[in-house]
């Protein structure tokens, strides 16, 4: 019997089925001869870190873009209590690419801090390599969403 894994969790699927019985990633086709497909996941480091902490020099939050689709080095600092995440023209923080979510995240500033809350993104959202679900951020934190990945800092 043939076996599909899938690229997001690695989990050992059947051929027949078109999403991992594990995490619900979109697997790919058993037949796809030579074509390749890349993998977004915390594991891989293949982009270097191109932005500098030192470059911020704004009080407040923001989040910066280490790297992925050629943004890096670009700063966010969220002007609202909640702030949108996604491939959506209308988010708050647009991340154009097919690896993000329209509606991936939001960026939530309670009396106790910011958090970061998935929407329910395909490829979900992880913190310092970890997925969740909603979790709390301290400055340095390592966010991924899609292949983007991004640095809370808090000043």
């Amino acid at each position: 019997m043939t076996r599909v894994y899938c690229q997001e969790c690695g989990y050992r699927n059947t051929a027949e089925g078109k999403y991992c019985s594990k995490c619900g990633a979109l697997l790919p086709e058993a037949d796809a001869g030579s074509e390749t497909t890349i993998r977004f996941s915390p594991e891989a480091d293949e982009e270097p870190d191109t932005a500098e902490v030192g470059e911020i020099t704004s009080e407040g939050v923001s989040l910066v873009v280490r790297s992925g689709g050629g943004m890096a080095g670009e700063s966010f600092s969220p002007q609202k209590d909640e702030t949108t995440i996604g491939r959506h023209p209308d988010s708050d923080i647009f991340l154009d690419d097919i690896t993000v979510s329209r509606r991936h995240a939001l960026l939530i500033h309670k009396s106790g801090g910011y958090f970061i809350q998935d929407r329910g993104s395909l490829n979900g959202t992880y913190v310092n390599r970890v997925r969740v679900e909603t979790q709390k951020l301290s400055d340095g934190d390592q966010l991924q969403i899609g292949k983007y990945k991004l640095t809370f800092i808090e000043r």
